[in-house]
């Protein structure tokens, strides 16, 4: 066996899976491609496989609308306020400990 088909086989990056799928949807024979990368026909056809669901979930995404990226920035600055509301009441309960009775509150009695 040569120098490069031994560098050929054992592990498969992604990249090459992906080579080794579109050979294979390019519409050369399943065993052919198996043969010469030293992988079994099953292997291919679940990479085959694994590649078109992705393709396929690729194709169902879409491009973001101004309407959400103006969700993102809103989900954002609530977070932001939310966060200031909770260091706010810490900060306000630190305070009530100190000094339970503030001098400018009446009592409701």
């Amino acid at each position: 066996m040569s120098k490069r088909k031994k560098e050929e086989r054992g592990r498969f990056t992604a990249k090459r899976k992906a080579e080794a799928v579109i050979r294979l949807l390019k519409g050369e024979d399943l065993d052919t491609v198996s043969r010469e990368l030293g992988v079994t026909a099953a292997r291919l056809s679940e990479w085959r496989e694994a590649f078109l669901a992705g393709a396929e979930a690729n194709l169902k995404s879409r491009e973001p609308t101004p309407a959400d990226e103006e969700n993102l920035r809103l989900k954002a600055k609530i977070g932001e306020l939310t966060m200031e509301n909770e260091l706010l009441r810490a900060k306000a309960e630190k305070l009530e400990v100190n000094a339970p009775h503030f001098p400018w509150r009446k009592s409701r009695r």
